[in-house]
């Protein structure tokens, strides 16, 4: 081979036509192994357009339950239009003829898996250099592109612009097998409230779940609620942003929820005997949860979504609250009259970052006083403040609202209405809950607390 053939060769992507082939022949010789192959590997793995097409075409057959050899493969790659008269039998013939055993093909996947990693860290690496060298962006910008591409490569979703309807199916049709094997009620993360998780269907991966109130109904305690419940049972990380309390306070707070003592006895330290076992088996119980914290008041939706990409299994994004955030920009843009396109461009980035985290980000956010004027003053998705663009990028929008917040007389004052305004998985109405003020917590209206 000459010398300038060589250099060629060199510049080509990182790959191995042996173990394509080796995994190839391995599904054609022994069928039992494909299962395994499907379930670690995906066309775009493959590097040689050939082995992409066979590829596709066995996937294709086993998402169909069809059954897989040489001939019925043979078959419908002619169905599919990548026949080639001369070429497609002799190939699959040399696949198989290549490939002494299918015992060997974890070892061929590896190899496989490997090279597809090194192929898109490549990629990703061409892509900076050449934002670099144009020279248009700042080191800021191209360094988070960096960690944004890398991120999507380690959670195996590679960018790589539009995609096949195919491919988007094979991805639907894996979710749904999921949904049918799991024995969950439903298909998101759970908010500990039953009725509330039947009405909206959990708190669903990449849903921007909008929480808001006037000041006083409780959102920083129905949000503490729904963390300690995914922190304790969904066996995954999951991380509370709070620009308003502390760390010590939200403890406090997640404390008194979990032991049922009186929070101001938490606060004051005045406790009995019987109080400070509670404590004890409360801490015990959160020492075991799976909560991060950060109390950070200046953080904006980037620093969060950095945060997050180095959180190992997160589960689920807590920000306390929308209008304290700070935009990419800092306090140098917030002055009151862009304030609107400072809220609008908060609330869409933090819906890219739930898609890109692929976790529900539960936002908190405040509501203007426009119903307080109104007689009836159960909130409306107009008194979202800085509504319209947070109306809009948000899946789901609740509000939580007490009657007898302004009203004391009412009848029951601890009855709290959770109001789903917007749902793009089902329906809207009305959930109501139990407040429980002095534990600053929520339950569903059938739940009752016994003393042990």
């Amino acid at each position: 081979m000459a010398l300038g053939d060589e250099e060629l060769l060199l510049k080509q992507l990182p790959h191995s036509i042996e173990a394509e082939q080796a995994v190839l022949g391995s599904m054609l010789i022994d069928p039992r192994c494909v299962p395994e192959v499907i379930d670690k590997l995906r066309p775009e793995d493959f590097y040689l357009q050939q082995n992409v097409e066979i590829y596709e075409t066995i996937y294709s057959m086993f998402n169909y339950s069809l059954t897989i050899d040489p001939v019925t493969v043979l078959e419908h790659m002619k169905q599919n239009g990548y026949y080639d008269e001369t070429n497609s039998r002799n190939y699959l013939l040399q696949l198989m003829d290549t490939t002494p055993t299918a015992a060997n093909v974890k070892e061929y996947i590896d190899i496989l898996k490997d090279k597809s990693l090194l192929r898109q860290v490549a990629e990703v690496a061409g892509d900076l250099t050449a934002l670099v060298q144009q020279g248009t962006d700042t080191g800021q910008t191209i360094l988070d592109r960096a960690e944004q591409r890398i991120f999507a490569i380690r959670q195996g979703r590679s960018a790589r612009g539009l995609t096949p309807i195919s491919t988007v199916l094979i991805d639907v049709y894996d979710r749904l097998g999921e949904l049918a094997a799991s024995d969950a009620a439903i298909p998101g993360l759970s908010t500990g409230l039953r009725d509330l998780d039947r009405a909206i269907s959990g708190l669903n991966k990449s849903d921007l779940i909008l929480l808001a109130a006037r000041p006083g109904m409780g959102k920083t305690s129905m949000a503490l609620n729904i963390l300690l419940d995914a922190g304790k049972k969904s066996g995954k990380n999951v991380a509370f942003f709070s620009l308003e309390m502390s760390r010590e306070q939200l403890a406090l707070r997640l404390i008194s929820s979990e032991c049922f003592v009186d929070n101001k006895k938490l606060v004051t330290g005045k406790l009995t005997e019987e109080d400070w076992e509670s404590v004890a088996a409360a801490a015990d119980s959160l020492n075991r949860s799976m909560i991060l914290i950060d109390d950070d008041s200046s953080v904006t939706v980037a620093d969060i979504n950095a945060k997050c990409r180095r959180v190992e299994n997160l589960g689920l994004v807590v920000i306390d609250y929308l209008q304290l955030m700070q935009s990419a920009g800092g306090k140098s843009n917030r002055s009151g009259e862009n304030r609107q396109q400072i809220v609008s461009d908060i609330s869409r980035s933090l819906k890219i970052m739930a898609k890109e985290l692929n976790v529900p980000v539960l936002c908190l956010s405040q509501l203007s006083r426009a119903n307080e004027s109104r007689t009836d003053k159960r909130p409306m998705l107009s008194d979202l403040r800085e509504s319209g663009a947070i109306e809009q990028d948000a899946d789901i929008v609740l509000f939580l609202y007490r009657e007898g917040y302004y009203n004391r007389d009412t009848e029951n004052p601890n009855l709290a209405e959770c109001i789903i305004a917007k749902n793009r998985h089902g329906e809207t109405g009305t959930v109501q809950l139990q407040w429980q003020p002095e534990f600053t917590t929520f339950n569903d209206m059938e739940w009752q607390h016994t003393e042990f």
